[in-house]
């Protein structure tokens, strides 16, 4: 029955002069997630981007693209009426309701919106008249303006679209229209969400992965590129970079204090990953941090860890609860991965009581004991980095 959807936005909207950019990246991303499924046509026209289906498709197919694309606030099956004179227009909204609801006993409101102002009626002349002619096709149908079971749409432009369902898409903003950023990803439950909810806001995504063999297996690794090909469905492409981090780790646990070695360590993979966020043009680093969750995760650690960056760090999940999280990782599809039992690297040099309330000064101090050699071992972990490009 729907060879079209109708596709609304609602922040994009705000965006004045410069709308037409982020209209044309949200059309853009739309084309991306549905060209898997086949030649669907996806064109803009006033506010509004329609989307018109191959003769053949697959209707949940199509929504569930849709419906992983930011930016979008809603999605709409249309039924296209080729012509908007008066007669075809009541006789299609007319033939939508019979096709639609073969059982017609419950109360309903039409809403118009007239693109055409040169319209020989104005939209509240269009429901007005469109519910009387319902009304009047259809006796078991009743009127309620304030609480109808049914809304019908009807949009008035070059051609007609009448649709009742609605759609709720994820809002936000289009991929690539904020900058790009670099994710700490590891296998756990926090990072994949951090780097769904950064790209809502139009942020594209590279990501690092600190891998200790043989501390932590392949199957670790999988893990996380795992996480990472279910993130990319709604961020894009993802370029993952796999860290070789155990000779670091070993030698930060062979020389520096046991209570700081989870700071001292997550100092130099902020370090490591900000210089693979300048090699990839970033604007910041992504971590999956939230205030208190764990001792690295303190203001005090969260400050230490911030002062060895020039970049920004952003931490979209800083205030939520651990169920909070959770829920979102359910609803994205990365909890039943991330709950996998393969540990990562920052699991496996966890000392018994970790300070919780690091001393900035102390730590430098403590750091010294790594100059020897530290500086050329980034650069060895650097220039053996892995790269595995998700799609």
């Amino acid at each position: 029955m729907f060879k079209a959807f109708l596709i609304k936005y609602a922040e994009i909207g705000l965006k004045g002069n410069n709308r037409y950019l982020f209209e044309n990246a949200l059309r853009d991303r739309m084309k991306d997630a549905l060209k898997p499924l086949g030649d669907y046509n996806v064109s803009k026209e006033q506010g509004r981007i329609f989307v018109e289906c191959p003769d053949e498709y697959d209707y949940d197919e199509t929504i569930d693209a849709l419906k992983k694309v930011f930016g979008i606030s809603s999605i709409c099956p249309v039924v296209v009426i080729e012509s908007s004179e008066w007669d075809a227009l009541t006789k299609g909204v007319g033939d939508y309701v019979e096709a639609m609801y073969p059982d017609r006993h419950f109360t309903f409101k039409v809403e118009a919106k007239r693109a055409d102002k040169k319209y020989p009626y104005t939209s509240p002349e269009i429901c007005s008249h469109m519910g009387a002619y319902l009304l009047r096709r259809f006796g078991e149908l009743k009127v309620d303006v304030h609480q109808p079971e049914v809304r019908i749409t009807v949009e008035v432009r070059s051609k007609a679209y009448v649709y009742s369902i609605v759609i709720p898409g994820l809002g936000g903003m289009p991929v690539g229209t904020n900058g790009k950023a670099m994710l700490l990803l590891s296998g756990g439950i926090d990072s994949p969400v951090a780097g769904y909810m950064i790209s809502k806001r139009g942020v594209s995504m590279a990501a690092t992965y600190f891998h200790a063999p043989p501390y932590t297996s392949e199957r670790a690794k999988q893990k996380v590129v795992d996480l990472a090909k279910k993130i990319a469905k709604y961020t894009g492409q993802i370029k993952l970079f796999v860290v070789n981090f155990t000779d670091i780790q070993l030698y930060i646990y062979d020389k520096c204090p046991h209570d700081e070695l989870t700071i001292i360590m997550r100092r130099y993979m902020m370090k490591i990953a900000e210089k693979l966020a300048e090699q990839e043009e970033c604007l910041g680093l992504v971590t999956g941090e939230s205030i208190g969750q764990v001792a690295s995760q303190t203001l005090h650690s969260l400050a230490a860890t911030n002062e060895v960056c020039t970049l920004p760090v952003y931490r979209p999940l800083i205030a939520l609860d651990k169920n909070e999280i959770v829920d979102i990782a359910q609803r994205i599809d990365t909890f039943e991965t991330s709950i996998q039992p393969f540990e990562d690297c920052c699991t496996i040099f966890v000392a018994k009581h970790p300070v919780t309330k690091p001393n900035r000064k102390t730590i430098r101090h403590s750091e010294k004991n790594l100059e020897e050699k530290i500086e050329d071992m980034i650069e060895t972990a650097l220039s053996t980095v892995e790269t595995i490009v998700v799609e």
